[in-house]
């Protein structure tokens, strides 16, 4: 093998000079390139992939880190409350038309009984029936009242 000859040349700053050529601050020091940032973000497929592998994991009810919360913050972004408001209107018409099913089963039942006026029997059990069923409609309107009120309650919450 031949020897080669290779010439080095060395630049030397003096102390001026070093200061205006080399940036000695450090501003780019700690800062992450944009590109490593979009790298390290997790993507919907892959966030959709956690969650089902950890679906079981994740509790139940809690303030945050669990389905729970997941339900109420998704809700709120895809104004879910809306939907619940309508679902309420509709169950608060379907017990009003419940009531007035009741109230005609009532004119019905008051129609087929014959009551005589020598015998009380027929009236008596006339106004028990028709008490009875007050007292279911009114049971049936305070339940839908209950759910309700505890929907809205819930919703609130969030």
């Amino acid at each position: 093998m031949e020897a080669e000859k290779l010439d080095l040349k060395k630049e030397v700053y003096n102390k001026t000079q070093y200061s205006r050529t080399i940036d000695t601050s450090f501003n780019e020091f700690g800062i992450t390139p944009v590109s490593e940032i979009l790298d390290e973000q997790v993507s919907v497929e892959e966030f959709f992939g956690l969650y089902n592998s950890l679906f079981y994991d994740i509790p139940a009810l809690g303030n945050n880190n669990s389905h729970e919360y997941l339900v109420k913050t998704s809700g709120t972004y895809i104004n879910f409350n809306q939907d619940n408001e309508e679902i309420e209107a509709l169950r608060a018409e379907i017990a009003q038309l419940r009531a007035d099913l009741l109230a005609a089963q009532i004119g019905n039942i008051t129609n087929e009984i014959p009551v005589n006026n020598d015998n009380n029997d027929g009236r008596e059990q006339l106004e028990a029936i028709q008490q009875e069923l007050r007292t279911s409609q009114e049971d049936l309107i305070n339940q839908t009242t209950q759910v309700s009120n505890s929907n809205l309650t819930s919703m609130s919450d969030e």
